[in-house]
This record gives structure tokens, sequence and C-alpha cells, in this order.
């Protein structure tokens, strides 16, 4: 592969205008699909609700199937807000003081832009008070309503009213006319980029390369943007997908192309001349980029087995955001680099010609390669020091409490919240309904009976009357539960309906929304497990054939879950306990949502196998170079260690900038990805991983004959290419590129 590899960035070094070229009318070719595609009518994005088959959702389809008057009915609450009024203490709502201040806030709302209805909670024909006469709800009902910006003016109007109320009645909004949407860039993400770049300039000393670095990813984002955006012109895709794509894109399309223009660096001063180092770079660090993407392309597309939409398309967009990067990386930068020549070297060091050992002695004294001996001088001690660190850091992930949706809106300071909690303080989970069907040959004789047991069951509050079917075999009742949906009681409650024998030849099925969100819930829990085994399998089968071992595979996958804790646990301190409400601006103090940990699996991975091979692989080589194991740990930790310190900074200030989003899930992916990055790249990677190999000795290298017969070389350390030099004419540095 490296010099299949080789010949690709030889080739677009040599034909720049071609190259640069294709790409260029690529994205043009996107840009204008982009723009057709956005003037055409398309289907709205399927619910992502019902995604997955769980119980839920297929006793959904029956209820469809048994009460098809049913079946085109859309929810009532869609169109909808409520509007909340809770007396002073002591008081009541029909007191005439305070009966007057909501006649008149319903008078006002009625007069509301996009309002067609409003319910009144005091009309005696249709009261909607509490038992203790403390709080009243109106529904303010919508007709017609127009596109996204029509629903904003709409919902900014009655907050206006709600925020307006005055007086001694509290009034709330309940519901939001508005769906999640992915939030738009903001100063954070600019902060992050900019503090990117001055990472390169510190890594690289030049301000050319470091841009050529900047650009190359910035290309990639938008070229994966703009194809991401362009399929969604012409299918449903999910508001959120671009998010993780957008995230992960930029930050591998840094590392990748920083991987690999060190790499051109490094052979620059070796000695050789321009194309040459090109092709070089292209074809060992290539190398290495390759597999680290297919690595993170297979863990991204390995989210399908979750069999949820939503996390599928931002897995599949993800991986295609990636895999543009490296493609980006083995081609367009080459022409980058060919244009740069040797002024992606310091300027001090363009005149010179066979600098390698020069270039090498700073990093031989310098702080990482003395942490590299100490670490190795004191293996043991590194290890225990790093894994309590880990350990710690990942405490709170016992704690760890997930919810597929919180009901009542994302932000507890909210006034949605406030109303939702009101509402369910006073008269239970009347806004998270459990719809039952119960079927038998008899069921509509042992209705009432049916009726009876439910209402006997804890967490039921009540129970409406059940509708018979037209078939006579199955009965629809509503259970109000006591608690909301995300409570233990009402998760209890699911499964004892499901459970309950009690009525011979009756069988109980449990659907809504909130036993729909119930199931969704429970299947990440279940498809997390499974995905941690498949990615802990995969990393071991992957890095075996990449590393020619099994024991460092072994080191690699605990540590990979070592950081993968501690980004739960930093999560959970952060988002669960809300730890950093003051810094971070996302709402803090709900549970976690239950895509979280699966995205933060397949990313992280991803992302620790990018470092593992980056760094091992150089300890690979210097120990097939004949150095003993603990040389080579210091010498390819030397060489390797400033471009990982790199890329871990970049990807850190890269999601770090992601973290200030409004926006709960895009913090919360980022800030899980930040923690699991530093936790890999300055723990795992820099500290235990050499510490270990150190242990090991000879014994990291070992594997079994007949495994060495039946695995592919991938020749990271271009042994190929070593043979194809030494087979070619010698060349010589380009003369006109010398005083540049």
């Amino acid at each position: 592969m490296s010099l299949f590899l080789s010949r690709i960035g030889r080739f677009s070094a040599r034909h720049r205008f071609i190259v640069t070229g294709i790409w260029l009318v690529l994205f043009a070719a996107l840009i204008g699909a982009f723009a057709i595609g956005s003037t055409r009518d398309k289907p709205e994005a399927a619910a992502q609700t019902a995604s997955s088959s769980t119980a839920a959702s297929e006793t959904l389809d029956r209820l469809a199937t048994e009460f098809p008057s049913m079946g085109g009915a859309q929810d009532p609450a869609a169109d909808s807000l409520q509007l909340v009024f809770e007396a002073p203490a002591g008081s009541s709502v029909n007191d005439p003081s305070i009966s007057a201040v909501i006649t008149d806030t319903l008078f006002d709302a009625a007069k509301l832009p996009g309002v067609a209805a409003v319910t009144n909670p005091l009309d005696p024909a249709a009261p909607y008070i509490s038992s203790d006469g403390s709080v009243a709800v109106a529904t303010l009902s919508y007709g017609g309503l127009g596109d996204t910006a029509d629903k904003e003016a709409d919902y900014a109007a009655a907050l206006d009213l709600q925020e307006s109320a005055t007086g001694d009645v509290r009034v709330e909004l309940g519901g939001n006319l508005l769906e999640t949407q992915a939030p738009e860039a903001g100063i954070g993400e600019a902060v992050g980029v900019i503090a990117a770049l001055l990472v390169l300039v510190l890594t690289f000393g030049s301000l050319l390369a470091a841009g050529a670095n900047l650009l190359v990813a910035a290309f990639g984002v938008g070229l994966g943007t703009v194809g991401i955006l362009t399929y969604g012109a012409f299918f449903p895709m999910g508001d959120n997908t671009l998010i993780l794509a957008a995230m992960l894109g930029l930050a591998v399309g840094i590392d990748y192309s920083l991987f690999i223009l060190s790499r051109f660096r490094s052979e620059l001063r070796d000695g050789r001349n321009v194309e040459d180092a090109v092709a070089r770079s292209v074809g060992t660090a290539g190398t290495a980029v390759v597999f680290a993407g297919l690595t993170v392309i297979v863990a991204l597309v390995g989210l399908v087995v979750v069999d949820m939409r939503a996390i599928t398309e931002m897995g599949v967009a993800a991986a295609v955001a990636v895999a543009i990067s490296v493609l980006i990386a083995l081609t367009l930068l080459p022409v980058l680099m060919r244009t740069l020549g040797r002024r992606a070297l310091p300027r001090r060091e363009r005149h010179l010609r066979e600098t390698a050992r020069l270039a090498d002695e700073p990093a031989r004294r310098g702080f990482l390669a003395s942490w590299a001996r100490t670490v190795v001088k004191h293996p043991v001690l590194a290890v225990v020091a790093g894994v309590v660190v880990l350990v710690v850091v990942a405490l709170p992930t016992l704690s760890m409490k997930t919810a597929y949706n919180v009901p009542g809106g994302t932000d507890p300071e909210s006034t949605e919240r406030a109303a939702y909690n009101l509402v369910l303080d006073e008269f239970g989970g009347v806004q998270s309904p459990l719809i039952v069907l119960a079927e038998g040959t008899d069921i509509a004789r042992d209705a009432a009976a049916t009726a009876e047991e439910l209402s006997s069951l804890d967490g039921v509050q009540s129970v409406t009357p059940g509708q018979i079917a037209d078939s006579g075999d199955a009965v629809m009742y509503t259970v109000i539960p006591t608690g909301s949906p995300i409570d233990d009681d009402t998760i209890d409650l699911v499964s004892a309906i499901r459970d309950d024998t009690s009525l011979s030849g009756v069988t109980l099925e449990v659907t809504g929304e909130a036993a729909i969100y119930i199931d969704e819930a429970a299947a990440l829990n279940q498809a997390l497990i499974k995905y941690v085994i498949v990615i802990a399998v995969l990393s071991l089968v992957l890095l075996t054939v990449m590393f020619r071992s099994l024991l460092i595979p072994i080191v690699a996958t605990l540590g990979y879950l070592l950081s993968l804790l501690a980004s739960f646990g930093g999560s959970v301190a952060v988002f669960q306990w809300g730890w950093l409400d003051a810094i971070i601006p996302a709402p803090q103090g709900d549970p976690m949502l239950s895509l979280l940990p699966i995205l933060l699996v397949g990313v992280l991975f991803g992302l620790a196998m990018d470092y593992q091979v980056f760094l091992v692989s150089r300890i690979q080589e210097m120990h097939s170079k004949g150095m003993t194991p603990k040389e080579a740990v210091v010498a390819g930790f030397s060489k390797s260690a400033p471009v990982l310190v790199a890329a871990g900074t970049i990807m850190t200030v890269v999601f770090a900038g992601f973290a200030s989003s409004t926006m709960a899930i895009a913090a919360s992916i980022a800030f899980g990805l930040v923690v699991g990055v530093l936790a890999d790249v300055f723990i795992v990677r820099l500290v235990l991983m050499p510490a270990v190999l150190s242990l090991l000795g000879k014994a990291a290298w070992w594997l079994p004959a007949w495994l060495d017969r039946i695995i592919p070389r991938l020749d990271i350390e271009g042994h190929a290419l070593d043979a194809h030099d030494a087979e070619s004419p010698a060349r010589t540095p380009d003369r006109e590129l010398v005083d540049a």
C-alpha cells in the first residue's frame, strides 16, 4: 500500500492543476445540485420516535389496525401550547381577583397570531383545575401553521404574552411550536478554529505550513457539508445530522493533514527533494492515515447496529466527512506541499541540506524526550498513576442516567419545563399518557375487570374506560401515570402492565409517546453494550493486523475503554450534575440523552485508533531498525509525541468550541469528546502506552508463527519504498527551491 500511495502523492504533486481542478469542479457541482434540490418539494423527514422495532412501536401498528379511525390522527399537542396559571399560596384560581387575571390573559391570548382557539379552564362545563384549586391549564390551539419563520414568530408572540403577565398569578407557557434544529455556528467554533491555527503555527514554526494544513481541512469540511446538504435537499434527513459530521470532519481533517505534512517536513530535512518528500510522506504517513481513517469510518458506519434512523444518519454522514478528509489529505495536500516546497520548513532550515540529525537533536533533548525516558525508567509508577487518574474521572459514570427524550424540553430553567412540572405535580402524567391495548377473545366482556386491574397497579393515577374495537377482540385504555416518562415508577409501570397475567386470556401491551421513548431508551442501552463489544473485538483485530502483535492490541483496547469511561464520567459530572453550569451555556441538570454514550463509543474509538497508530507505528519503525525495546520506545516517542500532542490539542480546542453551543445535544457530544481526547492522548497514549511497552519488552511484538503467516502485511514503515528507492536513480534536492 505504501508504494501505491506514494505514487498517488507523486502524481498529485506533478499534476497540481488537474488535481485542484477536479476537486473544485466537484465542489461546484455539489453546490449546483444543492441549489436545484433546494427548490424542490420533498417529503418531511420521518419521525424519529418509532424508528426501531420496539414493543411500543409494534403495538402502535396493531393499534392502527384495530382502530383504523386513529390511523391518520395527528398528535393534538403538536400545534398547541398551554398557559398554566398558578394561584398564590393559600389562594384559588376561582377567587374573583385571580380569575379576572386569568380571563384577561386568555382574552389577550385569543388575539395572538396563529391562534385558532383558546380553552377556558374556569368554564364549569369543561374545567381544567387541580383538585386543590391552585393550578388551571388553558390550551392555545394553532391552525394552519406556516413555515419555520412563521412558527418562530408565533411562538415568540406567545412568549411575550407569558413574560408580560403581571400580578400575583404565576403564568408559564407549556409546549413548543418549534422543532429542535442544529445550532448556527457561534463564536466558540470560530475561537476553536483560531486556536487550532495557533497550535499549528507553534508546531510547524511556519505560518505557511499551518495555513496550508488548515486550508485543506476547511476545504474538506466545506465539501462534506455541501455534499450532505445536497443529499438532504433530495431526500428526508434529520436536522441534527450535520452536527457530528462538521465537528469530526474538521478535527480529523486537521489531524490527518498534520501527520502527513509533518512527515513531509521530516523528509525534506533528510535531504530529499520536494517531489520525493511528497511521495515518501504520502506513502508512509499516508498509509497510517488511510488505516486510521478506515477505522473511524468502520466505527461510525457500525452505528447501524443501533437500528435507529437518527443515529444511523449521523454516523453515515460523519463517515462520509471522514472519508473526504482522507481523500483530500492524500491528493489535495500533496498539491500544496509541492507548491510550498521548502517554505514548509521554518525559515532558518530552508537553506540546509541534510539536517535530519540536527533536527532530531532538539527532540532528543526536549521535554517530551525527557518525559519518555522518565516513563520508561519508572513504568510501574506511570501505569498506576495514569490508571488512578482515569478511574477517578470515570467514577461519575456509576450514577449515569439516560433518557431518550427529556419531557418538558431540555432546559430546566425554561418556562416550558416550569409549565410541564406544574401540570405534572397537580395532574400526574396527563401530558404523557400510556395507551394500553388489551387483546383477547372475550375482552369486551372483561373490559371493566381489565380497567380495574390496571387501576390497581403501582404508579397509576387514573384509567380512562376502554374503547372497544370493531372486531370485539381488542380494547384500548388510556392510563395516566403518576410520574413523568423518565421516572423509574413510570418505567416500572410499563413493564408491570406487559408482565401482568392476572386476567386469564387477556394480553396487555403498551404504546404511546411515553412508552415509545421508554422502549427506545432501553433499546439504546442494550445496543450500547452490543456496540462496545463489537468495537472492542474490532479494535483487537485491526491492531493485530496493524502491528503484528497480540499484546499491544489488548493494551490499546483497555486504554481506549478507560478513556471512554472517563468521557462518560466527565459528561455526567457536567451535564447531569451541572458542575460547569456557569461556563457552558447549554442547559444542564437533565439525564444524559441515550444516544450520547453510543456516539462517544464510536467516535472515540476512531480517534483512539488514530493516536495509537501514529504513536506506536513510529515505535515499531524504530524497533524494526534494530533498537532495543526501551530505546525504540524513547526514539519513536520522541519523533511522534510532538505531532500527537499537537493533534490532541487541536482536537481539544476544536471540540471545546463546539461545546460552547447553546444546544444540549451538540454541547454534550463535544464536551464528551473533549474529555475523551484529553484522557486518550495525554494519559493513555503518552503515559500508559510507553510505560506498558517498556514493561513488556520484546514480548510486546510477539506473534504466533501461524498467525504471522495468515495476516496481511501493511508496510507502514515504508520498506517497499526503501526497496524502490534502492532500485531507482538517486534524486537530488530541487535547485529551484533552495533559495525559497
